[in-house]
């Protein structure tokens, strides 16, 4: 039989949806499971966005250009400018999700056995994209006592090699919910400019800090205009996450030019998808002061029931709409599947993501998971009270 390759053995599995048959076999015995475990808004999607698609006269659906339609990217670049981020049109390529933009981002500056710097616990698929591009990802360690706060400059500054090309956050994080301040970016902004490196930012939750926090983008800096990539999408920010329409934004002209031949290789981003994307750039703000306030009452409602529960400790989030909670297991990953195959609680149980696959690091996560709080408050206080039982069954058998 021909065998697989090398990339392929070690590409990893999702966390957040590696239970997924487990969550499956459950609903089929007829228990209901309530899903902590994936970031997939319940909140609506503009009608802005879906009426664009509706109303739509297309007789034929052509491709688009391979950056994506001109009049779609001259309105990111508005959107972008109402931010105080001022990009043109020309510095932005779309593509089909976040995903596709990190993956683009990976190929275009680094090549095989290059290294980059990330703050963990981060996005699972950042070790899926560095798999694929043949990177090497070095981890650094950012604490639940601090809150996953930015690790010191100093040890950022240990790691730094003949191999490494960049650092990549995401602000905010997921799956910390941690908000860099405005001086972590710029302490962040001179220590790859004195080492030549370039700064990726995952920014695709820009929208969504709490406690009038404000976002600060890599692209807001001067003097960083050559080190700065943006990875940004409409997923989570218009509940689009079936769009894939994200977008690639860098001021460096050879960062755009090179990754608009990995977008040539994939042709062009899905025509109906943008046209839903360019229509919900004209939501209106109340839109997003609504969401902004249902997702800040989930998360106080969340962190205070989980507060409640003995031996579980959870950092709080100021931004994105996830949070890290260390529970008193030993293996969450082995509890997670627990939850699904062997406990219920008036009919219903929880699903939630193990940590340890937001860590580079072997060991570390292991007693931890990430919630994202995207359900109704009545289901997290279900889902919480649901926890704490199965807990105390779990560390009595």
């Amino acid at each position: 039989m021909p065998s697989i390759s090398e990339k392929g053995r070690h590409m990893p599995a999702s966390p957040i949806r590696k239970l997924v048959p487990y969550a499956e076999a459950a609903k089929k015995k007829g228990t209901h499971v309530i899903h902590l475990n994936i970031g997939q808004p319940d909140i609506k999607t503009p009608k802005v966005a879906l009426d664009a698609v509706r109303n739509h006269n297309i007789e034929v659906l052509a491709y688009s250009m391979t950056e994506g339609s001109e009049t779609y990217r001259e309105k990111i670049a508005a959107y972008y400018a109402k931010k105080d981020i001022h990009v043109a049109a020309q510095d932005i390529i779309v593509t089909t999700g976040g995903s596709e933009a990190l993956s683009f981002a990976m190929g275009t500056i680094m090549d095989a056995e290059d290294e980059i710097i990330i703050p963990e616990p981060f996005y699972a698929n950042y070790n899926g994209f560095a798999t694929a591009a043949g990177v090497k990802v070095v981890p650094i360690v950012s604490k639940i006592e601090d809150n996953f706060a930015l690790p010191p400059i100093a040890s950022f500054e240990k790691l730094i090699g003949p191999k490494t090309k960049a650092i990549l956050i995401c602000n905010p994080g997921n799956p910390t919910g941690y908000l860099y301040s405005k001086e972590e970016i710029k302490q962040l902004a001179e220590l790859v400019k004195k080492h030549d490196l370039f700064l990726i930012a995952d920014e695709v939750y820009r929208e969504f800090t709490y406690e009038g926090k404000q976002h600060y983008s890599i692209l807001q800096l001067e003097g960083l205009e050559n080190h700065a990539i943006v990875v940004d999408s409409v997923s989570k920010r218009y509940s689009m996450c079936g769009a894939r329409i994200g977008c690639l934004v860098s001021k460096n002209r050879d960062v755009i030019q090179t990754a608009l031949k990995f977008a040539q290789a994939r042709l062009s981003p899905p025509t109906f998808a943008q046209i839903a994307s360019e229509a919900a750039l004209d939501t209106p703000q109340v839109y997003f002061d609504e969401v902004i306030e249902e997702y800040a009452s989930r998360r106080n409602l969340l962190i205070s029931e989980l507060k409640k529960l003995d031996g579980v400790k959870v950092a709080i989030p100021q931004g994105a709409f996830y949070c890290v909670v260390e529970l008193p297991v030993e293996d969450a990953d082995d509890f997670a599947q627990w939850l699904l195959e062997s406990f219920s609680f008036d009919g219903s149980t929880v699903m939630v993501a193990p940590a340890a696959g937001f860590y580079a690091t072997p060991g570390l996560g292991k007693n931890q998971i990430r919630i994202a709080y995207v359900l109704e408050k009545e289901q997290l206080v279900k889902a919480v009270q649901i926890l704490g039982k199965a807990l105390t069954k779990y560390n009595s058998l």
